[in-house]
């Protein structure tokens, strides 16, 4: 029998059960989806996580750890050691090669929920993702000194909308009664588009506000008998002394370095700059677990969609006994019932893996713009990555595998059968 004849062969074959087939194909198409969408979210997970702040090229603050510098500056979980002068900022931001400088201070809170304060830079030039912006969802950017931005999840959460006042606690966390500012309630005048990203859960005020809500406070307490009303404060100086971190853009990516090199050594105060993408890599090894989990899941869910395809091929088999006894009959050797079988089991295959990756693309783009949205997650459509590339070749040999059983197993049945086989 020619190459030709079998594939002819095994096109009527599969037409004449065609209906037991279209299931077939529709569990090696879900279990492809499966498989591929698992792993494309574990990678663009990955992505997305390293992509919290994009577009910026050095973090700087007090001399710490990498990671917990970038925990306090770009996700705002913990505290800083210390503080940077003022100062030292301005000075940075008149450095050759130096772009921009977003200064980033924290420390309080409104019902648990970080707050920063910064300038409006921050909306010019803050990037997460694909080098993607804030936008605004409703109102503007602060510009009174009592103006408050407010995270998508924040408002949602809370239910909060243009024109609401709150009022600003110090310190992080589920702070006690008596450690707020009562006396200088902000007003919301502005409500980002959801990012996914840490941004959505953060109140963003102005540096001044910053300053302005601790005038009569010192060490992280009021001070005793003293009370500056907030329209006080408004005539008071309120540039700040220091800040929490400070985001850096450079001019060129090729001075990065030397930048970063220049202001470890920094004279005037002890200063560590960092890469954040260097520093989002260390964060995600520790965390990796979960990515491991994940790359466990996708194992099991291949491992499954094998043994349901030869079990599917398995239960067919009764429905081509007789044909089978008479391929032998009419002189067909073991090879030519092997070679039917096996080629069945990877036409199926291939077809069943095209529906599943035309799922993914369309499940993809139907969704992607949501998953965005709502969780930051960027679903890349392009090139299979190494990882997919192997995961489909292994679904495409598993496939012609799982046909070999079936076939040999058929044979034997033709054999045993004769042209009469039982029912």
């Amino acid at each position: 029998m020619r190459g030709g004849f079998l594939l002819n062969l095994a096109w009527r074959s599969a037409w004449n059960r065609r209906f037991t087939l279209t299931l077939t194909v529709c569990s090696i198409a879900l279990s492809t989806f499966m498989l591929l969408s698992v792993e494309r979210l574990r990678a663009d997970l990955r992505s997305s996580f390293t992509s919290s702040v994009s577009g910026t090229d050095l973090i700087v603050g007090a001399r710490t750890g990498s990671v917990q510098l970038l925990l306090y500056s770009v996700f705002h979980v913990g505290a800083a050691t210390n503080n940077i002068r003022w100062s030292s900022v301005q000075a940075l931001a008149q450095w050759r090669g130096v772009a921009w400088v977003v200064p980033l201070s924290l420390g309080d809170s409104h019902r648990g929920l970080p707050v920063l304060g910064t300038t409006e830079a921050y909306f010019e030039h803050f990037r997460y993702g694909e080098q993607q912006p804030l936008r605004l969802r409703e109102g503007q950017r602060f510009h009174d000194l009592y103006d408050a931005v407010l995270g998508a999840e924040v408002a949602e959460r809370l239910g909060y909308r243009l024109g609401q006042r709150i009022t600003l606690a110090h310190g992080t966390g589920e702070v006690s009664l008596g450690a707020d500012h009562a006396d200088k309630p902000f007003t919301v005048v502005g409500i980002l588009a959801r990012t996914g990203t840490p941004v959505d859960r953060t109140v963003h005020i102005s540096l001044q506000a910053m300053e302005a809500i601790h005038v009569d406070w010192v060490a992280g307490a009021p001070l005793p008998g003293m009370r500056v009303g907030a329209e006080e404060a408004r005539q008071m100086g309120l540039q700040p002394k220091n800040v929490t971190a400070a985001l850096v853009g450079l001019e060129r990516r090729a001075v990065v370095f030397s930048v970063q090199r220049r202001l470890n050594t920094f004279a005037d105060e002890p200063l560590m700059a960092i890469l954040p993408g260097v520093a989002l890599d260390e964060l995600w090894d520790v965390v990796g677990t979960g990515e491991r989990a994940v790359l466990l899941m996708s194992g099991l869910v291949a491992l499954v969609s094998m043994a349901g395809l030869m079990s599917v091929v398995l239960a067919g088999l009764n429905e081509r006994r007789r044909e089978l006894a008479v391929l032998r009959a009419v002189g067909a050797s073991l090879y030519h019932v092997l070679a039917l079988l096996a080629l069945e089991g990877v036409l199926l295959t291939l077809l069943g893996i095209t529906f599943g990756i035309a799922a993914l693309g369309a499940c993809a783009l139907a969704l992607g713009p949501w998953l965005q949205s709502a969780f930051g997650l960027s679903l890349h459509l392009g090139q299979p990555t190494a990882t997919q590339g192997l995961l489909l070749a292994g679904l495409l040999l598993a496939g012609w595998l799982a046909s070999l059983l079936p076939g040999w197993r058929a044979y034997r049945l033709s054999l045993a059968d004769g042209l009469s086989p039982r029912i």
